[in-house]
């Protein structure tokens, strides 16, 4: 009899990519993924512990697998990803619910778990890897829409952001083999996907070296080293270290009609040789996610990030000396220990001076175990972070649409993703700056459809979305160098 499981993932693009190796490890062990957890034997669910919003989410649907397990009896249910590993004992205790937990580290064990549970006990393996990069297996693309796909570089992270719980759920930072991931996104190509965005929690610290090179100590190059010169296509063989603008000059070069997003860089590792890179070749997408946190230096040394104000400002302003065009969003925390109305100031003047296309923004939750909570009272009341955040965003807004304001009358190039949400008639891609764009179903007599690349002359823009109309297919055929 065919066995099925449904995986469910909650929070970052990590824990997609995640769930794709975990329905590539269950297919070899006879399991075929299914839609709905209704239709499942097996349901799990791929947790997310950055907020604590975040993880109520998931506990609430952890209840509703009640009314599941009572309809079927033999369904098992298992916890997987952040929240397994730092709520093991809570989750555990939920008796009739939770079968399996099983941290970040260890899928390759869930085929023997689930043979534990299958004789009636419970079943847990969170335990923390410096070597595991699951580097050769090849994901099960789940949800797709076989445009766009994920591509996880490296896993954990050793930053140790005061407010954040990640070098805690997923371990130290470890980077995956260059030629296993050129491999897979050249599989990509093949399989027809046009875009693949790069994953890692911090991928301007990837580091690769082959096993027989001793460590060197430090971050290695800063935004003052020396540029490389261009280069013709390298061997595929990586025979000494591989830094992160090596490694997406490796990616453009060897899927040269494939897009290339990543996701997401950290101020104090950007450096100039990875915008003279993302400059220097057309696949590489015009668009990076910077997040600052706080505009405040003082907070930004309580957050342990390892940069002030002005080495943040440097970093903008080097981004649009590469690349007047490229798109930037962040990431704002409002109402962090000790902030006071001036810091506050702060950050809305950074949101001002350094123009983001869009930003992703939040209050301070304290997470468990962090530094800030050992070490920093959460001391902004509640109503106070709440009236910074409101004039975060509306700050944001403005600036999100003078932004795509400023794109209306040009030609971009626009990815086609999917059918638009609001029109049957209508479709939705993005530019090269990560900016969605509706376009109409059709072009002359030509049917538009998902994966063509399209020109189109942008000819309207709301608070979050531009308006466009085609001018030009220019669908290519997937060619591998």
């Amino acid at each position: 009899m065919q066995k099925k499981v449904y995986i469910e993932s909650y929070g970052c693009q990590m824990n997609v990519s995640d769930s794709e190796v975990v329905a590539s490890i269950l297919a070899k062990d006879g399991y075929t993924p299914v839609k709905s957890a209704e239709e499942a034997d097996l349901v799990l669910l791929n947790t997310c512990s950055i907020r604590e919003k975040a993880e109520y989410t998931v506990l609430q649907r952890i209840n509703e697998m009640n009314n599941l397990k009572a309809r079927n009896r033999s369904l098992k249910v298992g916890v997987l990803g952040c929240m397994a590993e730092r709520m093991r004992e809570e989750l555990l205790e939920k008796k009739r619910v939770v079968d399996l937990v099983v941290g970040p580290d260890a899928y390759r064990t869930l085929p023997e778990l689930l043979e534990k549970v299958g004789t009636g006990q419970k079943a847990v393996n969170v335990l923390l890897s410096r070597e595991e990069t699951y580097a050769e297996i090849e994901p099960v693309r789940l949800d797709t829409n076989g445009v766009t796909a994920f591509v996880t570089i490296m896993r954990g992270c050793d930053n140790m952001c005061a407010f954040c719980v990640v070098p805690f759920t997923r371990g130290r930072e470890r980077s995956r083999d260059p030629q296993t991931i050129v491999r897979e996104c050249e599989q990509l190509v093949r399989d027809g996907y046009k875009e693949v965005t790069l994953l890692g929690q911090n991928v301007d610290s990837y580091k690769w070296r082959p096993a027989e090179e001793p460590r060197a100590s430090g971050y290695g190059l800063r935004a003052d080293d020396a540029l490389p010169a261009a280069r013709s296509p390298q061997p595929e063989a990586f025979d000494s270290l591989v830094d992160f603008a090596d490694l997406l000059e490796r990616v453009a070069i060897a899927c040269p009609t494939l897009r290339i997003r990543y996701s997401t860089s950290h101020p104090k590792d950007m450096t100039d040789k990875v915008l003279a890179v993302m400059a220097r070749y057309d696949n590489i997408c015009k668009y990076i996610h910077l997040p600052v946190q706080s505009g405040s230096s003082e907070v930004l040394k309580r957050m342990n990030r390892g940069y002030d104000r002005a080495w943040y400002l440097q970093r903008i302003a080097s981004i649009r000396r590469h690349m007047p065009d490229c798109a930037i969003s962040t990431d704002i925390i409002a109402g962090y220990c000790g902030e006071t109305d001036e810091d506050h100031q702060q950050t809305l003047s950074l949101i001002n001076e350094a123009g983001y296309d869009m930003a992703f923004m939040f209050k301070y939750s304290e997470r468990p175990k962090t530094l800030a909570a050992r070490k920093y009272p959460d001391d902004v009341p509640d109503e106070v972070k709440g009236r910074r955040l409101q004039e975060i965003i509306d700050l944001q807004k403005e600036k999100s649409a003078a932004r795509l304001r400023g794109y209306v009358g040009e030609v971009h190039e626009v990815l086609i993703e999917g059918v638009s949400k609001r029109s049957a008639e209508h479709l939705y891609g993005r530019n090269t700056q990560n900016s969605i764009v509706i376009v109409s179903h059709r072009h002359g007599g030509t049917e538009l459809k998902p994966g063509d690349l399209v020109q189109a002359r942008i000819t309207g823009s709301t608070a979050g979305s531009l308006q466009g109309e085609v001018v030009d297919i220019l669908n290519l055929q997937p060619v591998l160098a």
